[in-house]
């Protein structure tokens, strides 16, 4: 199983703050959340290629070509501002 955990807007927007995804779903970072747009939606609209979003695979900062496994743990999250 993959850990998938959404943080900030990105939990209010999809109404959950994680969820498993089966170890079928193992690939890169950018196939996984390609696979969740296809969920269209609230998926599409806050996963989608012209959003820009941070992840990290195992509490690591990840890159779209970054392999996620069965095991593993993806989090999403949008950039963080300051002033």
């Amino acid at each position: 199983m993959i850990r998938v955990r959404y943080f900030a807007s990105l939990r209010e927007a999809l109404g959950t703050a994680e969820e498993t995804l089966s170890a079928a779903h193992a690939g890169s970072v950018a196939a996984i959340r390609a696979q969740l747009c296809e969920r269209g939606g609230p998926w599409t609209a806050a996963l989608g290629d012209d959003r820009r979003l941070l992840t990290a695979v195992n509490q690591q900062m990840a890159q779209p070509d970054t392999p996620v496994a069965d095991g593993d743990e993806l989090a999403f999250f949008p950039p963080v501002t300051g002033g």
